[in-house]
């Protein structure tokens, strides 16, 4: 540190608490640290320590990392960097060391740790007054110690619990200093100088309104703590602005602040709007700031809130994992996020130890194979020594989407047979705030834990300095969020809702039918009606187990009717390598993009052709697996080959291939396929099991308002015949059709045999 350049009285404090000066540590229960950890809590946890595995274990890899910092020395860059970049990493750091270390004071008694901080936090108290809000000019709300402040209130609230484990260690001059000098003003900052970024419904607002509320408790400042909680008042700042893309985005009650961030994205089954990716990424504020007004105001009742749809939330974001625990990609989405992430053993330790201590929950925490260290993290860590974990089994379930549950929501398909998977996942939500992409009625298929059927995700290289500073891509709104990045109904090559923010939100797609009750026809579907006026897309899909085969199939029908002709495309994602297709293509010798806009500008034409039968076979190979896409067609239906990475200069988009299935001039219409994973290719004895197709086609019987009717048949001469009611969804109703001559009568929306 430059003593030069530390203000006298910052030199006083610190030559008052040189390390040659022990400091004894008040203990009552009045003191610190009462948020994240607590007097109480750090009496039992060190009763506890050396005989709780998983705890200890984390424990010395803190204290490993954090010496490691130490003896490194102290370094506070003048802010300079995008994500990714020098300054911005070193700052990241020094808040989670500070984190670290303020736990290692509290439980292991060592003063190097509390003089780290302490050395750290005056390092900040005399930069901050410094600086002016950040270089680089990106972002809707420029930081001080980052490019943008949704990263300061990251480090706000992580040095928040720094802070909270060393107050009662400092003087009163110094601790009266920090807050004056350096916390008080960085919550201003966050908040009333930065109103656009602080008074939405977002997620960058919920770490705003966490950072805020926790210095709040730190320094029992009830004003940052109603702020926190309930957002700017009127009198605070002018909030006459409005911006979707950036400013004030209230709830639907115009409200702001942590509680409404909880009332508005949140539905009553713990889906977040946003999607997994950022519901992950929110979770961590959502509930270390819970814990803390449970600790500190534990009268707001803040786990029985919405009714307690915080700890929903965290079992929620756990069924939205595939089988390796990765997050399905829903809107703006980084693949390989997991639920290994330190967000979510913060959310399971805390879910567990609030709720009611879910046996299941254990068995998520024993493979994260890390605790947080609090008392959340010591009650999991006693229950995994004393084996009471139970698996975590993942089932179909519908997450429905909106404040009240009613602006449709996720459905997911699954099967299981030991170590074998499938999971299917349908979108059918609202918009997502401004992370939504357009993409009603879209799904993506997974077995084993691998992508069979994709959805794009985002287009960003997160804290990748090298590609736009680690933030979004420019491709993530000229090709990710449009419709033909996804495998739905894209009409006339126009994204739905015209890629319009405002429409979009406005808008959300209705649950039809859920029904998972037989384990062998697993059924959702839903409805669009406004992506496209005039147009209504009706999409079902159906999980079935026949016996006669190996693994369930997927029965995919989309219904389309509209007030005129369109061209309709229905692209499918796939990965691997053509096998064979039972349609003829050209493949061309200079290729040509599909469209100039709505994404179609970077996706290649590959190949293409007519369908010329009433029923299309493709298959492909991809992690040694086979899988085919049957699907009913008109013969005048164009096939396409093809694969994203036009007009991708920088080479930020990935080269993956689709199928899509393209009817023209069509008024009303039904795609109906069968997607299906069959036999496997062995390498090393080069033999190749099943690889053929277990269906000959799949056919288009009757279509009208009311029913559509499909026989599926059998490469062993089989046949099933399907219908399903399009209008009516009662499970009782009893219905009667003709078809082909033959009467078929039934009860519910469907009929399959």
């Amino acid at each position: 540190m430059n003593f030069y350049k530390v203000p006298l009285l910052a030199i006083l404090i610190m030559l008052s608490c040189s390390k040659k000066e022990k400091v004894v540590v008040i203990d009552s229960g009045n003191t610190h640290p009462n948020l994240i950890l607590t007097t109480k809590s750090v009496s039992e946890i060190k009763s506890k320590l050396g005989t709780i595995p998983v705890f200890d274990e984390t424990l010395k890899e803190a204290k490993e990392a954090v010496d490691a910092e130490i003896e490194k020395g102290i370094d506070v860059p003048i802010p300079k960097d995008m994500a990714g970049g020098y300054t911005h990493t070193q700052h990241k750091l020094n808040y989670a060391t500070m984190q670290k270390a303020g736990v290692l004071f509290q439980l292991l008694g060592d003063e190097k740790y509390a003089i780290y901080i302490r050395d750290m936090l005056l390092e900040y108290a005399e930069m901050f007054p410094t600086l002016p809000r950040h270089p680089q000019e990106r972002s809707y709300s420029r930081g001080k110690l980052f490019w943008q402040c949704l990263n300061d209130s990251n480090w706000l609230t992580f040095t928040s619990q720094a802070y909270d484990c060393i107050y009662s260690w400092l003087p009163k001059e110094q601790s009266d200093y920090l807050n004056k000098t350096l916390f008080r003003p960085y919550a201003d900052f966050l908040s009333v100088e930065t109103p656009q970024f602080f008074n939405r419904v977002h997620n960058h607002s919920t770490w705003g309104n966490v950072a805020v509320g926790m210095i709040g408790l730190v320094m029992d400042d009830e004003v940052l703590i109603e702020r926190a909680l309930y957002g700017l008042k009127k009198d605070d700042v002018d909030l006459s602005a409005k911006d979707n893309d950036g400013g004030f985005i209230f709830d639907k009650d115009g409200k702001a602040g942590f509680l409404a961030n909880v009332d508005s994205p949140f539905s009553p089954d713990g889906f977040y709007t946003e999607g997994p990716y950022y519901q992950r990424y929110a979770m961590y504020p959502f509930l270390i700031f819970a814990e803390a007004l449970e600790n500190k105001k534990p009268e707001l009742k803040i786990f029985e809130y919405k009714d307690g749809v915080l700890i929903k939330a965290v079992d929620a974001l756990l069924n939205l994992t595939d089988a390796d625990g990765e997050f399905f990609p829903l809107n703006d989405g980084q693949k390989g996020m997991s639920y290994y992430t330190a967000s979510l053993v913060s959310a399971v330790d805390i879910a567990y130890h609030y709720g009611s201590q879910k046996p299941e929950l254990l068995s998520v925490a024993k493979k994260q194979n890390k605790v947080q260290l609090d008392a959340t993290g010591l009650s999991v860590a006693v229950g995994l020594k004393e084996n009471k974990e139970k698996p975590f089994i993942k089932k179909s379930m519908e997450l429905r989407d909106g404040s009240k549950g009613d602006e449709g929501g996720v459905g997911i398909l699954r099967y299981q047979k030991e170590d074998e998977t499938l999971a299917l996942v349908m979108k059918y939500t609202g918009q997502g705030l401004s992370h939504g992409h357009y993409d009603k009625l879209s799904f993506s298929f997974y077995e084993n834990g691998d992508e069979v059927l994709q959805d794009y995700g985002l287009s960003r290289f997160v804290n990748v300095e090298q590609k736009n500073g680690g933030g979004y891509l420019k491709e993530n709104k000229s090709f990710a969020k449009h419709t033909i990045a996804h495998n739905t109904i894209v009409q006339n090559e126009i994204s739905h809702f015209n890629y319009d923010f405002a429409t979009g939100s406005l808008n959300h797609s209705d649950k039809y039918l859920f029904d998972v009750s037989d384990a062998n026809f697993q059924i959702v579907s839903a409805t669009e009606e406004n992506a496209y006026p005039g147009t209504k897309l009706h999409r079902t899909m159906i999980m079935v187990k026949d016996e006669d085969l190996e693994k369930p199939f997927i029965i995919d029908v989309n219904k389309v009717e509209s007030n005129k002709k369109n061209n309709y495309d229905l692209p499918f994602y796939y990965f691997g390598q053509i096998i064979s297709t039972s349609f003829d293509f050209d493949s061309p010798k200079t290729l040509e993009t599909l469209g100039d806009k709505y994404g179609y500008q970077h996706v290649w034409k590959e190949g293409s052709g007519a369908a010329n039968a009433k029923s299309i076979q493709f298959t492909w190979l991809d992690n040694r697996r086979f899988y085919s896409i049957t699907s009913a067609t008109n013969p005048k239906d164009e096939v396409i080959l093809a694969r994203i990475g036009a007009n991708d200069p920088e080479y930020n988009l990935r080269k993956d291939p689709s199928i899509i299935i393209r009817k023209k001039d069509t008024k009303n219409t039904v795609y109906a396929s069968i997607i299906e994973s069959h036999g496997s290719y062995d390498a090393v004895v080069e033999v190749a099991n099943n690889a053929y197709s277990n269906f000959s086609d799949i056919k288009i019987l009757s279509d009208d308002v009311k029913y559509s009717s499909f026989s599926i048949h059998f490469k062993d001469g089989k046949e099933k015949m399907l219908i399903l009611s399009n209008i009516d969804n009662d499970k009782n109703k009893e219905h009667s059709i003709t078809i082909n001559g033959k009467n078929y009568a039934w009860s519910g929306s469907y009929y399959y045999k």
